[in-house]
């Protein structure tokens, strides 16, 4: 992917944008399709690329997974970290979209639109539950956010989704609706299991990164590294992420297509979540003095959800063709384009900041 770095501020952001990157709603659509259709024609293809696994998640996806986070991660400036950790206007209101605001909405969506389905209606809460950890980084860097702000929110994210989703999973499907005199449900998950999701899919493309960024510089200079090897690598994260949307699909497709109504059920409520806590966050960003590029960041990672962590957990607590798993998927099926269309409205909403670098005006 082209890198944002160096753009200036009044520049025509979208017009600037690799042909690949300008072409994505495109390239993603065409990815879904075709993953569709490779697992409604090739039999026993979902099974096979089922049969090896990685913390519950195929190993054709997990390497997709890696192969897509490895570039921007090698972008990030780590010698910036410091700039975003001390941002509490930032950090705070990180927190609160994702493991106060988010998990409500889901919840309260779910329970509006699906009160007569309740797998369906727990497979929502499921995803509402895991916060995005992946592909948050690529919608994130599409849309000029801030690299280095992106990168601790991510891992923000991971440590609090190791010790609460297994807590707030209790809350929402026992203890909550208990209180509520609605239906119980119970999520049986271990903590251990998600820490290793969250060790294989950001811990190994964090650490790539990080040493490709201070071996390079080390070897070569920043300037080498930003402007020859960063370009080389920048379009992987892409055919990373388009890799995973195929595999992703094929292995899925008999789930999606054969249940198109129960689909469009789902879908409404994702739309609405999403929609709901992208703008939540882009207005809090703004209301809290953010600048363009941690305004971005913070309204897509609250936006985003590690659908990976959501199915994952749904297939192993409630088993492959179930309902909760379903949901799981639709997920992204609904995340991947609405996000997609988000990075382009938000590109069209940067003339509104006056600023694109808020590294001088973290909170201390």
């Amino acid at each position: 992917m082209s890198d944002t770095a160096t753009r200036p501020a009044h520049a025509p952001v979208v017009a600037k944008l690799s042909t690949l990157d300008r072409f994505l709603p495109i390239w993603i659509g065409a990815a879904m399709v075709v993953g569709l259709l490779l697992g409604r024609i090739i039999p026993g293809l979902d099974t096979a690329l089922s049969a090896v696994e990685i913390e519950g998640v195929s190993l054709p996806i997990a390497l997709g997974l890696l192969i897509m986070m490895y570039p921007v991660l090698a972008k990030v400036r780590y010698d910036k970290l410091d700039s975003v950790t001390g941002d509490k206007r930032l950090l705070v209101t990180s927190l609160v979209l994702n493991w106060v605001l988010g998990p409500l909405l889901m919840f309260t969506l779910a329970w509006i639109f699906l009160p007569d389905l309740p797998t369906y209606r727990t497979g929502l809460i499921i995803v509402g539950l895991a916060r995005c950890i992946a592909m948050v980084i690529i919608w994130n860097d599409l849309a000029c956010g801030d690299r280095e702000a992106a990168a601790v929110l991510v891992a923000i994210n991971s440590f609090f989704q190791v010790i609460m989703f297994a807590v707030l999973g209790w809350f929402y499907l026992s203890v909550l609706p208990g209180w509520l005199g609605l239906h119980q449900e119970h999520l049986d998950v271990s903590a251990w299991k998600i820490a290793g999701s969250v060790l294989v899919f950001l811990g190994i493309p964090l650490l790539a990164g990080y040493l490709s960024r201070r071996l390079g510089e080390r070897a070569k200079g920043r300037t080498w590294y930003e402007e020859k090897f960063l370009p080389r690598i920048g379009p992987w994260a892409l055919y990373g992420l388009l890799f995973t949307i195929v595999i992703l699909f094929a292995l899925q497709g008999h789930q999606i297509t054969g249940h198109p109504l129960d689909v469009v059920r789902i879908a409404l409520p994702l739309l609405v979540y999403f929609a709901l806590m992208w703008g939540g966050g882009y207005a809090l960003g703004r209301a809290v003095g953010l600048g363009y590029e941690r305004t971005t960041t913070l309204a897509f990672t609250a936006a985003g959800n590690n659908f990976e962590l959501a199915i994952a957990v749904a297939i192993a607590t409630f088993g492959v063709t179930s309902g909760q798993a379903l949901a799981g998927v639709v997920g992204p099926l609904i995340e991947v384009p609405v996000l997609v269309g988000l990075v382009y409205v938000s590109l069209a909403l940067r003339n509104r900041f006056t600023t694109t670098r808020e590294s001088a005006h973290a909170s201390t």
